[in-house]
Order: structure tokens, then C-alpha cells, then sequence
């Protein structure tokens, strides 16, 4: 056999070599996978599309970066947030042009707003069509800005990888969303580098108060005897040090929503929450102490907070001194690193009075919250014994995801943190439909841990279609669903304001029976004796299982403190629902809340 020859009049040894360099030129695609692997990334979030088929396309040639697909970008976004949330490293979801990466933005404002490092890759039209009209034609650099610390349009094959990874960077050091719209052809073009430019360390920066600020904070806290700590989510990771401030000032602790799960354990001041959800001894420790102490927290409710204590605040975030309250003095600085220089300089608190009466009043409080949490011998079920029951069954190291609403309100009073379990919920933006979204996400990044939702009928309802999700990902989720038939909350919220409820009912489906059309297994507990039953058949099922509750829709679920607007309001309801014909419902909010 002849020997394979080049011939010589056509192409030279050097032409050879470029061609076949031309021939395995990095796509931008391909390098975007990379600088993301480069900072840590383990897996994309989203829906395929063709604009994103380029960047789809890369993450298939290889195996280090996993590509999720589920059913609607929204729930990429919020899948995306529960890792950001849970790890605290950087999570990524895309979307293809138009309405692909615009399904993304509320579950990227709920990460915006709870301020997890997430990073959206929103494909773009062709570049060539672009200001004219095209197919699908949207501009998510406006579109996004609102809700992103860093927004830009990668035009050009020269902008990457500096663009993704200024984008990178910004979100793991702002903590919040960044956003990278690229054309889809863009992503097919060659890269003029060839690897990623830059390493990707986690910053560790120690940001406390000057000498003289620790000082002045100590001289406060040390010539005030009745103090109260309002503290949030900025303590996770510093609950040693706010144990030991608690035990110094002879302070009880009252926690926002979203630092149940850092504050609440192994706390022999907790005293509760406070505003809507909260509890009446929460509320009574903020509004009873002559100084409030706000660490690491933005509770935004301004009718909770005390009108003559003063008021010292400690945030990460200078821009979040004084939001929601006047201040007296404002303090910079993370949460430990704060407490850690402050603890030497301060003088032990000699008067317990405020903090015992602050715990007899939370002991009275627990004690009448766990009283609705029984199963009697009623007929219908009550929504506090269903998270009782969850709450004692569960693993010890579970991850729960709770809709808004009445599950939220449920999850807060019923669930018990132990610092090892982990508790996720739209607790700043407040959306509907995010508790199977943050489970998904929360079950793909943890896959040994057991995660369960707290979803309500219509939060459910709203993003649904992802169960098929949980079946194609065999994902383990255990769902648990409150069907009162009603959006319950908002229901609660026009009883308040006086008004007859309307547009808040669901006819819903058997979600049973919905779950095991869809390969899951459905389970229901019709009556209180089901309850512990099926909900441990639900956590031991060696895959994802969804437990319809049928629970009362009339339960009440008390603020701290009523106000006379709101007792005016309710009154008023009264009085309308008798007289427009809905007078049972009287008669069922009385026999589920009043003869227990």
C-alpha cells in the first residue's frame, strides 16, 4: 500500500499545523465552561433552548459540570438559591432568549433579596438582529437590572471570560445575583483565549467596628440593664459568640424568620419571633426593654419595633443602618468578628428581670402554641399537628423549604432547628410557589440529605409541573401538602382589613392521586389518626413521595399583638359575612378555633 502523502503544491507542514489548530479552537461555550469550573461550579440550572445550545452543548462534552433540567426556568432560579443558600457558594441557573431567561426573574429577585451568591447566563437572539424586532427580541440587561448586582452583555468573543468572571466575582463578594446576557451565536464563536484568567479563592475578610467603636458600643451595652437582641440571619456561623452576649447582658433573644435555623437552638434565651408570625413573648421582650440590640438583621415590619428604647444596630451592611427604625448608633462589621473583639470589654449584667420575665412569658407562649398541636378527637385535621408530627419524625439533619402563607406561619411556630438541620423559604420577596423549586435544588446539591416541603395547595398549584421534575431527576423530595382549598393566607389578610374574602378559593385536584400519574408516590391522611403514619411512610420511601393533608381552612393564626384596626376589621368582616350570606363561615371559624 502507497504510503498517505500531503501533496506538497497544496499545503505546507505549517498550513497543516493551523488548520488543524483552527480545527480545535475553544468556542466561547466551551471557555465559559471552564471559568465556571474554575470557580467551583457543579451543576446548571435550567431549561434547554436554542439560543442556549451552544453553552448546553459544552457542558455535554465534558463531565465535571452537570447540566439540571427541569420544567420552567422559574424554578431554576429559585433551585439555584437553595444551593447558593445551603452552600454558600456560587450557583448557576440559565435561560434561552426571550421568555426562557425571562421566566428566571422572580426566582432571581428572591435571590437578589436574599442575598445568596447566584449567577443567571441569559442567552440572547443573534447578535446580527438585536434592536430590530426579532423573534423573541427582549433586553435583559434592563430587564434584570433591578434585581442583579451586575448585569452586562458579552458582544464580542474578546469580552470572555473577563466579563463572566468580573460577573463571578461580583456575585460571591456582594453576596447577591449576577447576570450575563450572551447572543447564542456568540457562544458558537472562537475564543481569543484560552483558558480562564483568574483563580477563584473564597474571601475571608475580617470587618469589624475601629477600637474606639467597640468601646462605645461597650460603654452602651455595659450602663443598660433591660436589653433585648433582635438578631437575623447575619449571625449564621456565630452562635457561640451570641450565646455568650445573651449570657453577659442577661438579654433575651428574639430571632427574624430567616435566623430561625442560626439562633434558635441550644438557646437558653430564645424568647420567639416577633411580628406577624411571631409570638406574643417576642414581642413583649422588644417592646419592654430600654435598649434593642439589632445584630445581622433587616426585619422589616416598623409597627414591631419599641418607640422609646434606644436602638443599636451592628450590620455587614452600612447601607442597612436605620432602614426599618431610628437608630441611635450604627455599627459596621460581621456578626462574629464584631462580638469576638466586643465580649472582653463588656461587664457582667447583674439584674435578670427582664430576661426572666421575657422567658416566663415565652414559656406561657410555647406552652399555648403546642396545646393547638395535638390530635384531640376532632374530625378534621389541624395544620399544627401535621408540623409537630413532621418536626418529631424527621431526620435530625433534614432540609425543609416552606411555602408563603400559612406554611411559613406553620414552619416557624412547629419546626425545630438543632443547627444541623437547614430551613429555606421566599422569607424576603415573599413569593408564592417557591417550596418545591428550593427543595429540588436543595435534593440535586444534597443528595444524602433528607428534604422535605411544607407546600400549600396553591403554591403547589402554581409551579406544579416540576413534580415531574423530582420523577426525571429521581430526586427524594418528600412533599407535603396543606389542602384547605383556599389561598388561607390572604383569606386571614381580608378577615383583618374587614372584608368578605373573594377570589381565594381553589378546587383542586387529588394530589394523591396527580402524584402517582406522574410516578411519584401519592399518599393521603384524611383524618387526624393518619397523620403519623403516613408521614413516616412518606420518609422512609426510598425515592420522591408527595402526602396530601386535607386541613382546616378557617384555622387562625394570631399575630403577637392585635391591634384596634385589626379587631376593627375583623368585626366588620363579622358583620359583612352575615349579611352578604357567608354566615357559616362564622360558625366554622368558631368550631375549628374555639371548641378544641
Amino acid at each position: 500500500m502507497a504510503a498517505f502523502a500531503i501533496p506538497s503544491d497544496r499545503f505546507t507542514h505549517s498550513a497543516f499545523e493551523n488548520q488543524w489548530s483552527n480545527d480545535m479552537a475553544k468556542k466561547v461555550a466551551e471557555l465559559m465552561v471552564d471559568v465556571l469550573l474554575e470557580a467551583g461550579v457543579k451543576r446548571v440550572y435550567g431549561v434547554s433552548g436554542d439560543s442556549l445550545n451552544g453553552f448546553t452543548d459544552a457542558i455535554r462534552s465534558q463531565e465535571q459540570l452537570q447540566w439540571i433540567h427541569l420544567r420552567h426556568e422559574e424554578v431554576a432560579a429559585f433551585a439555584a438559591g437553595a444551593e447558593a443558600h445551603l452552600t454558600g457558594q456560587l450557583s448557576v441557573c440559565a435561560g434561552s432568549c426571550g421568555p426562557g431567561n425571562l421566566h428566571l426573574i422572580n426566582g432571581l429577585y428572591d435571590c437578589h433579596r436574599s442575598r445568596v451568591p447566584v449567577l443567571a447566563i441569559a442567552a440572547q437572539i443573534p447578535s446580527g438582529e438585536i434592536g430590530s424586532g426579532y423573534f423573541q427580541e427582549t433586553h435583559p440587561e434592563h430587564l434584570f437590572a433591578q434585581c442583579s448586582d451586575y448585569c452586562e452583555v458579552v458582544s464580542h468573543p474578546e469580552q470572555m471570560p473577563r466579563v463572566l468572571e468580573i460577573a463571578i466575582q461580583t456575585a460571591i463578594s456582594r453576596r447577591g445575583v449576577a447576570v450575563v446576557v450572551i447572543p447564542g451565536d456568540v457562544t458558537l464563536e472562537e475564543a481569543t483565549v484560552a483558558s480562564p484568567r483568574l483563580l477563584f479563592p473564597p474571601p475571608q475578610p475580617t470587618v469589624r467596628p475601629s477600637d474606639e467603636e467597640i468601646d462605645t458600643l461597650a460603654d452602651l451595652l455595659s450602663g443598660s440593664k433591660k436589653i433585648t437582641i433582635l438578631a437575623g440571619a447575619g449571625c449564621a456561623g456565630a452562635h457561640a459568640e451570641l450565646i455568650t452576649l445573651a449570657g453577659k447582658l442577661n438579654s433575651p433573644i428574639v430571632h427574624a424568620m430567616r435566623g430561625k435555623e442560626f439562633i434558635e437552638y441550644d438557646n437558653p434565651f430564645d424568647v420567639g419571633m416577633t411580628g406577624l408570625l411571631g409570638f406574643s413573648s417576642g414581642y413583649y421582650a422588644m417592646m419592654n426593654c430600654d435598649l434593642l440590640l439589632m445584630i445581622g438583621t433587616d426585619f422589616p415590619y416598623q409597627q414591631f419595633f419599641p418607640k422609646d428604647a434606644r436602638i443599636v444596630q451592628i450590620d455587614i451592611r452600612g447601607e442597612q443602618l436605620g432602614r426599618r427604625t431610628k437608630v441611635d448608633y450604627g455599627f459596621v462589621g460581621d456578626t462574629k468578628a464584631t462580638l469576638r473583639a466586643l465580649l472582653p470589654k463588656l461587664t457582667q449584667n447583674e439584674s435578670d428581670k427582664h430576661l426572666k420575665a421575657s422567658l416566663e412569658r415565652y414559656a406561657k407562649a410555647r406552652k399555648g402554641l403546642d396545646d393547638l398541636a395535638v390530635p384531640g378527637s376532632w374530625e378534621m385535621v389541624h395544620p399544627q399537628y401535621v408540623v409537630r408530627t413532621l418536626d418529631e419524625l424527621a431526620a435530625d439533619d433534614a432540609i425543609f423549604s416552606c411555602d408563603v402563607g400559612t406554611p411559613t406561619i406553620w414552619a416557624a411556630r412547629y419546626l425545630t432547628m438543632n443547627g444541623r438541620r437547614r430551613l429555606l423559604g421566599s422569607f424576603n420577596h415573599g413569593s408564592m410557589a417557591n417550596a418545591l423549586p428550593q427543595a429540588i435544588g436543595a435534593q440535586v446539591s444534597h443528595p444524602g440529605r433528607q428534604v422535605v416541603t411544607l407546600s400549600g395547595d396553591g403554591g403547589l398549584a402554581m409551579l406544579m409541573g416540576d413534580l415531574l421534575s423530582l420523577r426525571q431527576l429521581k430526586a427524594p423530595v418528600k412533599v407535603v401538602v396543606f389542602k384547605n382549598d383556599s389561598l388561607a393566607f390572604v383569606e386571614l389578610e381580608m378577615k383583618a382589613a374587614g372584608l368578605v374574602d373573594f377570589g381565594t378559593n381553589l378546587e383542586n385536584p387529588d394530589f394523591a392521586k396527580l402524584a402517582e400519574a406522574a410516578g411519584i408516590l401519592g399518599l393521603k391522611a384524611e383524618t387526624p389518626d393518619k397523620v403519623r403514619p403516613m408521614i413516616a411512610a412518606a420518609l422512609e420511601y426510598d425515592g420522591p413521595a408527595l402526602l396530601e393533608v386535607p386541613v382546616s381552612r378557617h384555622e387562625l393564626s394570631m399575630p403577637p399583638t392585635i391591634t384596634l384596626e385589626q379587631a376593627k376589621g375583623f368585626g366588620l368582616f363579622a358583620l359583612k359575612a352575615v349579611l352578604s350570606g357567608h354566615g357559616d363561615e362564622l360558625i366554622d371559624l368558631a368550631d375549628t378555633n374555639l371548641w378544641r
